[in-house]
């Protein structure tokens, strides 16, 4: 899986280049000065979403999900080794559907809600539980299907 070339800053969803044979984990913000990636989920609204979507050069999960949803909960540790696992290769985001729009605009009628997403363009979705074993197989298997 190649790396990302191009990410939304965490804290001011300015747009970071990352040169190519630099390390992406060792990047910071331009504007902000921030660590872009740190192998952790990122909690989303729906401009910090639209920001992602926008300024990343690569692939972005979103996790759609709900405090009072036990399944999501259950999901959440699962969802946080991914994202450790694939840290500079892929953006993993959060939101929370109680309090976002962009849910509905994605057309979720279930959580958890699977989302990917590669250079702003959504490529799959799934609605269910998934191990952190079989997130990785769904983002494998979603990239090689045309």
């Amino acid at each position: 899986m190649p790396a990302l070339t191009q990410v939304a800053c965490p804290s001011c969803g300015t747009g970071n280049r990352i040169a190519a044979g630099r390390d992406p984990l060792a990047a910071k913000c331009g504007q902000c000065g921030v660590q872009l990636i740190a192998g952790a989920s990122i909690d989303v609204d729906d401009e910090a979403f639209a920001k992602h979507l926008a300024n990343t050069k690569g692939l972005v999960v979103l996790d759609v999900w709900a405090p009072w949803c036990g399944p999501c909960r259950m999901m959440a540790p699962h969802f946080a080794d991914a994202a450790q696992r694939l840290a500079g290769k892929a953006i993993f985001l959060k939101m929370n559907a109680d309090l976002c729009q962009s849910p509905a605009r994605l057309g979720v009628r279930g959580i958890p809600a699977l989302f990917l997403f590669e250079d702003g363009k959504k490529i799959a979705h799934q609605a269910g539980l998934m191990t952190a074993d079989g997130l990785m197989q769904w983002i494998q298997t979603a990239r090689r299907t045309p």
